[in-house]
């Protein structure tokens, strides 16, 4: 009788929970969707294969293949022995000519750029090239502005080979191999864009001069507000500073039309709703003995956000100035004025210093 109910007890206690089934079919989910796609992506590689004239020939051990790449008048090298050399973290001077040709495509790529990644998700490779911030890149794939060796691909993660050739809208791009940062005290009238189909003055007009690499703004502020802008081609860290999970403290002043009640800051502490959700500062209070001069602390990324809240409450604003995001302030740099960032300072912004991340709520 005991051991029936052991065993009855054992059954019982040994059977998965609802957790570990609903986490076994994710795992079963996610691996289809692994062998799928790993399926595609070798669809795809034949049909390209079939497209440069790359044969496969049967290899002494039965079932295996190796492909031969195409002759363009001198020696091919065989796919395995490619994969060996790759291992070996060969360089650019040791590839074979076939290899040459087929990477001549993606442009300005060094040595270093060519050897520091075998597979990259689009986005991320997008965002390496300093065209914009990884979750830009991802909706910039959906849209099918990218295509990949003359193919429009609509999946963010595809994996890119260091020999493919990317291209955003029609232009070929390449992985950028030296990262810079440049912190900029906007000035007014100026867009956070690359450029401007109206011909207006953009951001980067204001570098031109500061690097060769392709810069994209991060954490954009509108035309009519000044302040801390970073611009970098560092597309991991404008991930990290835009996306909304880090909680990026930014501190603005703001100069209202009229005196603003105690009543309304009070308010804005404690939360408003407003057409696209809820939003609370994290802190507000008046700058010094002027009442319609108010600094606003705030994480959220949302467009316009500040703007709308003292809209909201019925106020105009007559200036907006970041002050602060996330560690870094315009001290010492005049408006209009930019500086690259220190060693010290891209550290702390890689690493999300808590001193300047908002702390999860508990």
């Amino acid at each position: 009788m005991n051991k029936k109910r052991s065993d009855n007890f054992d059954k019982f206690s040994q059977k998965k929970k609802g957790s570990a089934v609903k986490e076994a079919y994710r795992q079963e989910k996610k691996k289809i969707k692994a062998e799928s796609r790993a399926a595609g992506e070798a669809a795809r590689q034949r049909k390209l294969d079939k497209q440069r004239g790359i044969q496969e020939e049967p290899t002494v051990k039965k079932g295996a293949y190796k492909k031969t790449a195409p002759s363009y008048g001198t020696a091919t090298t065989s796919l395995s022995s490619r994969k060996t050399s790759s291992t070996n973290k060969r360089t650019p001077a040791s590839m074979d000519r076939a290899d040459a040709k087929r990477t001549a495509g993606i442009g300005k790529v060094t040595a270093h750029a060519e050897a520091s990644f075998e597979q990259m998700p689009l986005n991320k490779y997008i965002a390496h090239s300093g065209v914009s911030g990884r979750r830009e890149a991802a909706e910039s794939v959906k849209s099918g502005q990218v295509t990949v060796n003359g193919d429009v691909i609509l999946e963010p993660g595809y994996k890119v080979q260091a020999k493919d050739v990317v291209r955003f809208k029609g232009k070929a791009l390449s992985i950028q191999v030296t990262p810079v940062y440049v912190l900029l005290n906007k000035p007014k009238d100026y867009l956070c864009t690359a450029s401007d189909p109206q011909g207006r003055k953009t951001v980067l007009d204001i570098i031109k001069n500061a690097t060769t690499q392709r810069m994209f703004p991060v954490g954009r502020l509108d035309r009519n507000t000044t302040g801390v802008l970073i611009l970098t081609n560092d597309g991991d860290l404008a991930q990290k500073l835009t996306h909304p999970s880090y909680e990026i403290k930014k501190i603005y002043e703001v100069t209202l039309d009229k005196v603003v009640t105690k009543a309304d800051l009070e308010t804005i502490a404690s939360g408003i709703e407003l057409e696209d959700g809820f939003i609370a500062a994290d802190a507000v209070s008046y700058v010094g003995a002027a009442k319609n001069v108010v600094g606003i602390e705030i994480h959220s990324g949302r467009n316009r956000i500040v703007r709308r809240i003292f809209e909201h409450l019925g106020y105009d604003v007559r200036h907006l100035d970041r002050v602060m995001f996330a560690n870094l302030t315009k001290k010492n740099v005049d408006r209009g004025k930019w500086r690259f960032l220190s060693e010290k300072e891209v550290r702390l912004l890689k690493f999300l210093n808590k001193s300047f991340t908002r702390k999860a709520s508990k």
